[in-house]
């Protein structure tokens, strides 16, 4: 089971800043290569203007894009798969961030009345609002990283589950009682794996984390890929462009067409979609 609904996060001037910035040709030149006026490709970016499938066809090629997902994301209409196949309930916690959403997830058996929460989303007012009644307990939090929108929450998590172990990245910024997970690191809980992968780039300490049941084999994986890695787009490269595009690269290595990714804003989507889809892959 699994519950869903959310927007894109990002628009097609969210993808072409992204794009310009990580290909390190200025602006003007970029305009100039497709064949477009500055000031008609900076419309664009501030989402004043619309490009013909012709001119998102050049800027593609200019910035190393995907075409058809670039005019997928133009047209307001990017796919999105059906979800299904998890050998567990998932409970995607929605709150307002901005003009979109930022997620936290509850992964569950659906049997049970305890989860493993993955982010603690925007405020504990937020998680308290979306959170499912069946859920009674929490047996493990995980934080992909330390950015106030995923991790506004741990104060209420502490106060409502004071037995919950934290978990998070290894980062001079980790808040207290936060206990630091390394690469590769397998945790194991109530039939779930989780394993840990560091994925520098958007920030420079930041997890992904694959979920599996091994004794459902013929489930679909989950990802939670943070900041990583979104429906229709990546997230921004605050920390090092270069090392962003390694982490998403290890990612694509590392999980199977199958894997439902569950990012940090935005809707659920799966690797083989994003493969398929997504303007940056």
């Amino acid at each position: 089971m699994v519950i869903e609904r959310a927007p894109l996060e990002d628009e097609l001037g969210d993808v072409l800043d992204k794009a310009i910035r990580g290909c390190d040709v200025p602006e003007a030149d970029v305009a100039q290569r497709a064949g477009l006026s500055t000031d008609r490709l900076r419309s664009v970016i501030d989402y004043c203007e619309r490009l013909s499938p012709e001119e998102l066809d050049r800027l593609a090629a200019v910035l190393r894009l995907k075409p058809a997902g670039l005019r997928a994301v133009a047209s307001e209409d990017y796919p999105l798969p059906d979800i299904s196949g998890l050998p567990f309930c998932l409970y995607p916690l929605r709150m307002p961030h901005g003009i979109g959403v930022a997620n936290a997830y509850l992964v569950a058996d659906c049997s049970s009345d305890w989860g493993i929460l993955f982010d603690t989303g925007t405020s504990e007012e937020g998680l308290w609002r979306n959170w499912p009644q069946k859920i009674k307990r929490v047996a493990a939090v995980f934080l992909t990283h330390y950015e106030t929108e995923h991790c506004g929450g741990i104060g209420g998590i502490r106060r409502r589950y004071p037995e919950a172990p934290i978990f998070g990245p290894n980062d001079r910024d980790r808040p207290r009682g936060v206990v630091a997970l390394d690469d590769g690191a397998v945790i194991r809980e109530g039939g779930f794996s989780i394993a840990v992968r560091s994925t520098p780039g958007h920030v420079e300490s930041h997890h992904c984390y694959r979920i599996t049941v091994p004794n459902a084999p013929g489930g679909r994986p989950l990802l939670i890929s943070g900041d990583l890695l979104f429906a229709g787009s990546i997230g921004g490269a605050f920390h090092c462009g270069k090392r962003l595009h390694t982490s998403l690269h290890n990612m694509l290595a590392q999980n199977e067409d199958a894997t439902v990714i569950a990012p940090g804003h935005g809707p659920l989507t799966t690797m083989a979609n994003e493969k398929q889809f997504n303007p940056f892959l």
